[in-house]
C-alpha cells in the first residue's frame, strides 16, 4: 500500500502489456478480455487490492470515468493483485467488488503476471494504453485526478468539463496536512516492531504495543484469547485497520477506546460512538474519524474473542 500521491508521468510508446490479459482465467463483471479484442479501445488498467485504503480513495474516480467515457471507447480494467493472503480468495474478492460497487471488469492477478508485464510496483497504479496497444500514460498513488481525466480525454479525442465526483465515507480524501503517522504493518515481515515494555498511556507518537495473548506472524498478528488489546499513539484524522475474523461465519466483537474513553463523535464508520464493532469479514475497517481540529491521540482496540487477525494500520 504505497502512498505515492505525486508520482505521475507520461511514458513513451512500448510494446503492449495487454497481452498478459490473454492468459488470465478469472474475471469478475465481464467475460474474459483479450489484447486483440481491445484493439481500437483506450484501456485504463487499474492495479488494486481491495483492502488498500489508497485504492479505496481512488475508486469513485475510476467508477466515474468508466460510466462517463465507456461510450467514447474507454475500457477500465481492474487488475486485482493481492497484498494479503485473504485477498487471494476469489470469494472474498467477489464479495468485496460487489459491496464496493465496482462496475467495470476486474481480472484476478493472483500470480502477478499482469503486474509483472507492466513492471508495476504500487497499489494503486493506473496505466493508459491506446488503441494500438501502446502505453501512453501512468500514475502511481492517489490524487492528480484532473490530470488523469484530461489524459483520458486526450486519448479518446473528446473534450468537456471534468466529471463531478462525490468521494465520501471511506473514500474521502485524506487530510494530508494532519497525517503524521505512517502506514504500519503488524506482522513481522515489514519490520514494524511493537513496544513490548510500554503501556498504552506511555506510548510516544507512532509507537504501538500488543497487550495480552498474541501471536505475531509473517503478515499479521492473531489474538490468542479474549481481552487481547492493540494500542497506537497516532496523529491523523482517520485511523483504519485491516482485520479478519478467525474463519467465515465466526465474527469477533471488539471495543475501541480513544485516550481511554469511548470515541464518541470521533468514531469511524465501523465502530459506534460507544466504541463497539464487529469483525465479520476480512477487509479494511475505519475505526476513527476525528471531527474538527486534529490532535495526537492514543487508540486502543480490545477483541472480545480469540482469533481476530490484525494486518496493518493506515491513516487519512
Amino acid at each position: 500500500m504505497d502512498n505515492l500521491r505525486q508520482a505521475m508521468s507520461t511514458t513513451p510508446p512500448t510494446q503492449s502489456a495487454l497481452a498478459s490479459l490473454d492468459q488470465a482465467t478469472q474475471w469478475l463483471n465481464s467475460d474474459p478480455l483479450t489484447a486483440r479484442g481491445l484493439l481500437g479501445r483506450t484501456v485504463a488498467v487499474d492495479f488494486c487490492t481491495y483492502s488498500c485504503v489508497n485504492w479505496l480513495r481512488t475508486l469513485p474516480y475510476r467508477r466515474a470515468w468508466h460510466e462517463r467515457y465507456s461510450p467514447d471507447g474507454l475500457v477500465v480494467v481492474g487488475a486485482h493483485a493481492p497484498e494479503f493472503g485473504f485477498e487471494h480468495d476469489l470469494g472474498n474478492v467477489r464479495r468485496a467488488i460487489a459491496e464496493l460497487g465496482v462496475p467495470y471488469p476486474v481480472v484476478i492477478d493472483n500470480d502477478f503476471a499482469i503486474w509483472q508485464a507492466f513492471a508495476n510496483r504500487y497499489w494503486p497504479a493506473l496505466y493508459l494504453v491506446d488503441g494500438d496497444g501502446r502505453l501512453r500514460f501512468h500514475h502511481f498513488g492517489e490524487g492528480a485526478y484532473d490530470t488523469i481525466e484530461r489524459a483520458i480525454q486526450q486519448q479518446l479525442g473528446v473534450e468537456g468539463d471534468l466529471s463531478p465526483v462525490d468521494a465520501g465515507g471511506v473514500a474521502e480524501a485524506a487530510d494530508w496536512d494532519a497525517v503524521r503517522s505512517p502506514e504500519t504493518y503488524v506482522g513481522y515481515a515489514r519490520g514494524d516492531t511493537p513496544r513490548s515494555d510500554a503501556h498504552a498511556d506511555r506510548l510516544a507518537l507512532n509507537q504501538w504495543t500488543l497487550d495480552g495473548d498474541w501471536t505475531q506472524g509473517h503478515e499479521a498478528a492473531v489474538a490468542g484469547a479474549a481481552g487481547a488489546t492493540l494500542a497506537f499513539r497516532f496523529h491523523a484524522r482517520d485511523l483504519n485497520l485491516v482485520l479478519a475474523p478467525p474463519s467465515p461465519g465466526t465474527p469477533v466483537a471488539f471495543t475501541v477506546r480513544l485516550d481511554g474513553r469511548p470515541p464518541g463523535d470521533a468514531h469511524g464508520l465501523d465502530a459506534g460512538a460507544d466504541g463497539r464493532g464487529l469483525i465479520s469479514e476480512p477487509r479494511m475497517y475505519q475505526l476513527i474519524r476525528q471531527p474538527g481540529a486534529i490532535s495526537e491521540r492514543t487508540f486502543e482496540v480490545t477483541f472480545r474473542a480469540p482469533g481476530a487477525t490484525v494486518y496493518v494500520f493506515t491513516f487519512g
